[in-house]
Parts: C-alpha cells; sequence; structure tokens
C-alpha cells in the first residue's frame, strides 16, 4: 500500500519498522473503527493512522507530514467538533496510546501525557484527594481540552485548565521536542494556552493540583420558564466560587427519571458541581432546588472523581451548533432562548448556560492566548439531527438564535467550534491576541504545516 503525493511515494510496510506505535492503515481491522472521531456525520479515510508510542514517535510522524507534504490531524481524544481529529487521505497522529502519569502528592504536580482523558486523571488524581479542573466529559483528551483553554467544573474555583499549567513538552514543526514554561520558550508556553494545536503537537504537561476530594454534585431537572431561567442564573452568579454549574435548556429526555407528562415539556436540566463538604454543598445548592418544585433531583454527596457520568462509546451525535460569550441573562434574553427553542425542528435543540467569573476572571486577559476572562457566561446551543439534507435548515436556526443572543462584542470559545470558517475562528481571540498568535506560529510553523485545526495562519514577513 502506498502513500503518495507530488512529493514522495512511500509503502506502508516502509513506515511500520519506523515506529514504536501501531501503524494502522485501511484494511486493517482496526482501521474503521481507530478513525471514527465523537462527532456523528464525519467520514473521512485517513491514507495511515500512526498511534505513537512515545515523543520520539511522535517526532517521526512531524517529520513523515512534512517530508510527504500529507496533511497532518493530530489526535487526542477525537472530540474536535470540526472533526480536526481526523485527515481524509493524510496522516492522523493519534496520542492515544500515550498515557503516563506521574503524580506528586507532596509537591501537587502532575506530569500527564496528552493520550490520557479527562474522566482517567481525574480518577487517578482523586486517590490522593487532588484534580486538575477539565471539562465537562470525561472521555475529552487532555491534550485538546487544555490546548483551547479548558472550561469545567473547577472554572470559578480554581480558573481554566491553563491556569493550572506549569509547563509542558511540545513537538514543533522541524521535529524538535521542546520543553516550555514561563522561562523556557515564554512565547510558545503563552501561545498553547488557549491558541489550540497550532504550535506543535504537546506530547505531555505539568499541572499544578488543587485540593479537591469531597464534592456534591449531579443532575436537577427543573421546569423552563423565563422566570426559572433567570433566576437559576442569578443564584449561580451568586453563590460561592466552589460551585459550578451547567443549565441545559432543553425538551425534557424521556429518561426513566424523568415522570412521563414531562416528556417533550422544556426543562432546565442542571449540572451542579459544588467541590467542597457535604454540609456547606448542600446549603449553597439550597437556593436552586427553591426555584421550583425539582421534576427529578439527583444531586448529592460523592467524591469529585466521580462527578463525570458514564459515557457511551456508541454516542456520535451530528448538530449544528455555536458557541458564544454574553454577559447576562434576565426574563427578556430567557424567553428568547424559549422561543427559539420552541421553533426549531431539531430532534433536539439545547441552549447551554455556564456562568463563569471567579478564579477564571482574576487572570489579566492578556496572560494567555485565551483572552475572553471577563465575559460572565458561555453559551452554546446546539440542533441535533439525523439527516445529512437537514444541515442546512438546523445552521439556519442556530445561526438566527446566536445572533439574537448577541450581547457586545462577539466572542467565542475555540474548543466548541466547529467547522464555521475563519471570521468565527478569528472571534475566539481578540485582535491584539490574534496577531501575537500569528508571529508566533510564523516562528514555530511558518509553513503552516499544523493546519487541521481552529487554524491560525503565520503572519505574513
Amino acid at each position: 500500500m502506498l502513500l503518495e503525493n507530488k512529493r514522495e511515494t512511500l509503502s506502508i510496510s516502509q513506515i511500520r519498522p519506523a515506529f514504536k506505535g501501531r501503524v494502522i492503515a485501511p484494511g486493517d481491522a482496526e482501521y474503521d473503527r481507530a478513525r471514527t472521531v465523537f462527532a456523528g456525520g464525519i467520514d473521512r479515510r485517513p491514507a495511515v493512522i500512526i498511534r505513537v508510542a512515545d515523543a520520539a514517535d511522535v517526532a517521526r510522524v512531524v517529520s513523515l507530514a512534512r517530508e510527504t507534504g500529507l496533511e497532518l490531524a493530530v489526535r487526542s481524544g477525537g472530540h474536535s467538533g470540526a472533526g480536526h481529529s481526523v485527515s481524509d487521505g493524510g496522516i492522523v497522529l493519534d496520542l492515544s496510546d500515550m498515557r503516563a502519569m506521574q503524580i506528586d502528592p507532596g509537591q501537587r504536580t502532575a506530569w500527564v501525557e496528552t493520550g490520557l482523558t479527562a474522566g482517567a486523571v481525574t480518577t487517578a488524581l482523586g486517590a490522593h484527594g487532588l484534580a486538575i479542573g477539565f471539562g465537562d466529559t470525561g472521555s475529552v483528551g487532555v491534550g485538546g481540552i487544555t490546548l483551547g483553554g479548558g472550561i469545567g467544573y473547577l472554572v470559578r474555583k480554581y480558573g481554566l485548565t491553563i491556569d493550572s499549567l506549569l509547563a509542558a513538552e511540545v513537538v514543533t514543526a522541524d521535529g524538535q521536542l521542546l520543553r516550555v514554561d514561563a522561562r523556557t520558550h515564554p512565547d510558545l508556553f503563552w501561545a498553547i494556552r488557549g491558541g489550540g494545536g497550532n504550535f506543535g503537537v504537546a506530547t505531555r504537561f505539568q499541572f499544578r493540583l488543587h485540593e479537591v476530594d469531597k464534592a456534591v454534585g449531579g443532575m436537577l431537572l427543573l421546569p423552563a420558564t423565563p422566570d426559572s431561567i433567570a433566576a437559576f442564573i442569578a443564584a449561580a452568579e451568586a453563590a460561592p466560587e466552589e460551585l459550578s454549574t451547567i443549565a441545559n435548556v432543553m425538551p425534557a429526555p424521556p429518561m426513566p427519571f424523568v415522570p412521563a407528562e414531562f416528556h417533550g415539556q422544556l426543562v432546565i436540566l442542571a449540572i451542579l458541581a459544588y467541590a467542597g463538604e457535604a454540609e456547606a454543598g448542600q446549603r449553597v445548592i439550597a437556593p436552586f432546588r427553591a426555584i421550583a418544585t425539582p421534576i427529578a433531583d439527583m444531586v448529592k454527596p460523592m467524591r469529585y472523581a466521580e462527578v463525570y457520568p458514564p459515557d457511551d462509546e456508541n454516542y456520535h451525535p451530528t448538530a449544528a451548533s455555536r458557541t458564544l460569550f454574553i454577559d447576562h441573562i434576565d426574563r427578556s434574553v430567557a424567553a428568547t432562548i424559549l422561543d427559539h427553542l420552541r421553533a426549531s425542528t431539531a430532534s433536539m435543540a439545547v441552549a447551554q448556560l455556564r456562568v463563569l467569573g471567579g478564579a477564571m476572571a482574576r487572570i489579566p486577559a492578556d496572560a494567555t492566548a485565551f483572552a475572553h476572562r471577563t465575559r460572565r457566561i458561555m453559551v452554546n446551543l446546539a440542533g441535533l439531527y439525523q439527516q445529512p439534507d437537514e444541515k442546512v435548515m438546523h445552521e439556519a436556526w442556530v445561526t438566527g438564535f446566536a445572533a439574537a443572543l448577541r450581547q457586545g462584542e462577539a466572542a467565542a470559545y475555540v474548543n466548541f467550534l466547529g467547522d464555521e470558517g475563519e471570521a468565527r475562528i478569528r472571534e475566539a481571540y481578540p485582535t491584539a491576541t490574534w496577531e501575537r498568535l500569528a508571529a508566533i506560529k510564523r516562528r514555530y510553523d511558518p509553513t503552516n504545516l499544523f493546519r487541521l485545526n481552529q487554524n491560525i495562519p503565520p503572519a505574513k514577513e
């Protein structure tokens, strides 16, 4: 089997001996599983998937892509909404076998390889009563969520994932393995904290760890009305920083814990996570239970490592989606949300509302490439659908929905962007941040080898 392009032809049989890790090609038994990503509707067939064993393997894959000119995709957990974790006809650098972790409980630090998932790291750290703030899904890869910023259950108490990042090891476009931190390659260290995978392949991260053992968390289901939504947001903003919330405004799913009379009714399916002792957590969550009579209440004391629900490996949703930041949700904004959800013809329509602030907002906006630190609420909109010919209709719906909610300067979270075009990527970064990132891109990746991402082209000379 051959990989062909204008510059060079390589056979799979020649490639296999060059790597310690697994080389997976079309026709291999595991090929179809290896090319499947989280998002549905993506059916790309890479020429080769190289499941690397170590940083030296990573450097060899980067060199192979550079020498052949083949498109390079980098996969950590495969959760890119735009499908950037897999290439059509190119090379996939799959990090999922790189799962080493070195935990130093005394110093409260850990080195974590980027093939690990958020759930696996959280479980391992939980044995020591420690944690890092990742996102809300356990199967997300540590590499992707960290490079984009990392908004999760500890965002108000300990900031973004990148706010706990002490150092990283990165293979750059020339095949070098660099250790980067605040003193060594500080420009690259700044860029990878929010700039995504534009600057190299992160092979492992060193994190500062936080004491988080006990928690109170789970799902709280409330009726969705303009008043209840506004009250929920107000309560989330007033809560101590130990509490982070996710409010999914959506039709109630036909799940066993939802009474039949509520199926399909608009509800607030809220996920609450209080990082602290049970008694204090129950007091903090009481105002949310008082908003309305709960339809279901599954909030309970737990270990923080239990915060992630089980993942369904067969769940691959296809959705039209938008992410944005806004600064307030009052009764009027809440009514707009409900009106748009009622107008959707999607199989499931959702408006996800996350109150931010706290530790995330106390770090200066120019300290990292993630710069939207003063925005108070992140909104993620999605319309799920089954048939490809429905895409245009649902994209129009979600575009109109986002426009109706926009407040102030347009802003987006890069980790939740889909395949939405350059203008939307620019919204992830203020102008000064974008220009600085483009200059750093020129320094470390002048030919834009790392382009299958929410791409920041290198600045022109």
